[in-house]
């Protein structure tokens, strides 16, 4: 099976406690095609970008088998730039700037090779685009879709047809209770299941991620991480994780689910220990093997 992804690609300027960074590769599409690189590849990358994104960006991509063909270089155009400070417990974060540049008018064209695509994750990204990217995909067997809390303020309506349309959505724990309205989580999943997606994914940053189905729920901790670093991209990193262990083993079932939230926490855990991309670069099946081992043991009792 194939992968498709849509969502931004940017560039970055993060400042944490540990050190302060310029222009580093960001977007949600670039941590989930990476993340899933490891387990499936190719990946179809569909997203926008200017024509001052650098060369060795594009290389990266490469390097990775991200097929971008559904890539938009815009001649003459800037790329989408965000900048932020990570505050002392690395949760909160105050936005510096976000200047959407080209990706303020992204219109996201499926290649159409890339139609029959049968695993398609749609980014953090409008749910009007969203809408418009499922109206192009010929019967996919499973679609994935993270959204966050501006989108539930300002695309409520348009969020929720996104939602009727989905199998598996991805979300923090305040934009679930935002969602649905319901300050108590688990009240708040099950009403969230009821508008449409067979499977819900909610993340709790440092607390793991929890994995509801029906009446079922499975709790994966978080890793504990001893030198965090950089926690932007580390939620895109956990999609990317999720869902390329799906398609690796083509079982898309609830059972084989549970494995893909650990291998996405893993995935994860080695994005927040580095700046941009750097912790989910030169990775190997054996190091990810071993941390997912490690996770296992650390779960077991």
């Amino acid at each position: 099976m194939s992968l498709l992804v849509v969502g931004s690609i940017a560039l970055d300027d993060v400042e944490t406690p540990k050190a302060k960074v310029e222009g580093a590769l960001g977007g949600s599409n670039t941590f989930i095609s990476i993340a899933a690189s490891y387990f499936t590849k190719p990946i179809h990358m569909v997203g926008v970008v200017g024509e001052d994104f650098p060369k060795e960006h594009i290389d990266l991509f490469n390097k990775y088998d991200i097929n971008l063909e559904g890539l938009q270089i815009i001649k003459g155009g800037k790329t989408f730039r965000w900048g932020g400070v990570y505050l002392e417990n690395f949760i909160d974060r105050d936005t510096n700037y976000t200047d959407l540049n080209v990706f303020e008018n992204f219109n996201p064209v499926i290649p159409e090779s890339q139609k029959k695509s049968k695993v398609v994750l749609l980014g953090n990204i409008d749910p009007v685009l969203q809408l418009n990217v499922l109206e192009q995909i010929e019967n996919p067997e499973l679609v994935i879709c993270d959204t966050m809390n501006l989108w539930i303020n300002i695309r409520n309506q348009e969020l929720k047809e996104v939602i009727n349309k989905i199998d598996v959505l991805i979300i923090n724990d305040s934009e679930a209770k935002m969602l649905a309205d319901e300050n108590n989580l688990i009240k708040a999943a099950k009403m969230i299941l009821k508008t449409g997606p067979k499977y819900l994914i909610i993340k709790k940053g440092e607390h793991g991620a929890m994995l509801f189905h029906n009446e079922d729920i499975f709790s994966a901790p978080a890793f504990p991480i001893e030198e965090l670093h950089d926690p932007t991209g580390a939620g895109d990193t956990f999609a990317g994780g999720f869902a390329g262990y799906l398609l690796k083993t083509g079982d898309i079932t609830y059972e084989n689910m549970k494995t893909a939230v650990v291998y996405g926490s893993v995935l994860a855990s080695f994005s927040v220990e580095q700046f941009s991309t750097g912790g989910i670069e030169d990775l190997t099946e054996g190091k990810i093997n071993e941390r997912f081992e490690a996770f296992k043991k650390m779960a077991q009792f």
